[in-house]
């Protein structure tokens, strides 16, 4: 695309710098240079990652699932989505004692070594979040359940290594041995996600690569924007998902069902 091509496009999209930004991994400042022509010569990686954005060719919704139902192909984005979304140098070849070293409060996640930036989570994005973990531990507190619950910020040591640490929206853990004090160690059972723009490709591609090879049972994303669920039984098959508007109930595999969140009853109320 030309610069005055994503001029336009990112007129027709209603897209903020700021947005792009989260979307493509371009620097803000940058943005604003090269669509203001004050950089003559804009690197190439940076003019493709801001054409890849507004040409859509990585949809951020559930289309991008519909539309891409093979998992391997799923499985060669993720890997190509990690190189697009950080460039910068500085963010790789990490290990925990660099995650640990952070200053307090920075949203950082680290995957197979590299540094991810995680946006500040919306009010909308909270109020999700915290009803469906109220919805577990209503669950596990009514039924005196082994299982626990635990919602973000908590640093998940998923495989166990040095080199990956998340911080999922929402999780059930029934193993007790996974729980430590300042973190879990292992794959949690059951895992949320609710989507963001800055973090769809994240959640749908990218963590579910590492959340299936990590053995977590079941993951749910969840999209305010769609008002839908998806909803992957990890624990029978990568291609076992199903979709579920907020107005039906989504059971909970690993608890055969027993437990059902209607997410329609409290967005209504956001």
């Amino acid at each position: 695309m030309t610069i005055e091509q994503m001029i336009e496009r990112k007129r027709e999209l209603g897209y903020t710098n700021q947005k792009l930004s989260e979307l493509s991994g371009v620097p803000v400042p940058t943005i604003q240079k090269i669509l203001s022509n004050k950089t003559k010569s804009p690197r190439e990686d940076t003019i493709k990652a801001l054409s890849d954005v507004l040409e859509n060719k990585h949809s951020h919704n559930f289309n991008y699932i519909k539309n891409n139902t093979n998992y391997e192909l799923r499985e060669e984005a993720a890997f190509k989505a990690k190189s697009q979304i950080f460039k910068n140098n500085n963010y790789k070849n990490k290990d925990i004692n660099d995650y640990l070293a952070l200053p307090e409060g920075t949203r950082i996640e680290l995957i197979d070594g590299k540094f991810y930036e995680m946006a500040a989570p919306t009010t909308p994005h909270q109020d999700i979040a915290g009803s469906i973990y109220a919805e577990f531990y209503i669950h596990i507190k009514t039924n005196k359940g082994a299982c626990k619950t635990y919602i973000s910020p908590i640093d998940v040591q998923l495989d166990r290594d040095d080199k990956t640490m998340v911080q999922p929206d929402v999780i059930i853990v029934c193993n007790k041995d996974n729980i430590t004090k300042p973190r879990i160690v292992g794959a949690p059972d059951l895992v949320v996600e609710v989507l963001s723009p800055s973090n769809s490709m994240m959640d749908m591609v990218i963590k579910l690569h590492k959340y299936n090879k990590a053995g977590v049972r079941e993951y749910w994303i969840v999209s305010p924007e769609e008002k839908k669920t998806l909803v992957y039984r990890l624990e029978k098959s990568i291609e076992d998902m199903k979709f579920y508007d907020f107005d039906e109930e989504v059971p909970v595999g690993i608890w055969d069902g027993k437990c059902k969140v209607k997410i329609g009853e409290f967005y209504e109320e956001i």
